[in-house]
């Protein structure tokens, strides 16, 4: 799901790259936390860090006493995806196992479905093994697939959420095959 969000966080300026410009200290601020943003990744609360939306307040800058820098409050809005229990999502296949498949949605692609929550499908071992249902309906790589999440957690380790997901339900399982 996605979520808006608005966050408060510190931005250090070095003291080398000040300017007394006031839109050259504003850029060079966004700039800053632009970047701090993108290499953050992801928060067990909020999710995955998508983008910044808007950008609230630039508050007073206070000089740090033994380097100089100078940090500045920061208030902003943006986009975060977090997979909730429960969520009806769509993904595509990515890696095909005999006990069940990895799918991409997303920003992650550590989302488990286990040959035990694809009712009905069977695993077809060979060079490009798929899951197939008496129906011929097919799970293959690239294949679109609706699901629902049964659970998902935070690997603070890797800044990484691991989902684990079902085709139990009304509407879920493959929705488009690869155009291969």
């Amino acid at each position: 799901m996605y979520l808006k969000s608005k966050l408060s966080w510190n931005v250090i300026i070095p003291a080398e790259i000040l300017e007394v410009g006031g839109l050259m200290l504003q850029k060079a601020i966004i700039v800053r936390l632009m970047d701090e943003f993108a290499s953050k990744k992801a928060s067990k609360n909020l999710g995955y860090f998508m983008a910044v939306t808007s950008l609230e307040k630039i508050g007073e800058g206070k000089v740090r006493e033994h380097t100089g820098d100078v940090l500045f409050p920061v208030e902003f809005g943006c986009l975060t995806f977090k997979m909730l229990r429960g969520e009806i999502l769509e993904g595509v296949v990515d890696k095909i196992l005999k006990h069940g498949v990895f799918l991409r949605c997303g920003p992650t692609d550590k989302v488990y479905l286990s040959h035990q929550k694809m009712a009905d499908y069977k695993y077809v071992p060979g060079e490009n093994p798929i899951f197939m249902n008496e129906k011929m309906s097919r799970i293959e790589k690239d294949t679109q697939v609706r699901f629902i999440v049964v659970g998902a957690r935070y690997v603070e380790a890797e800044k990484e959420f691991q989902a684990v997901v079902s085709l139990e339900g009304d509407y879920l399982g493959p929705i488009s095959q690869s155009s291969v």
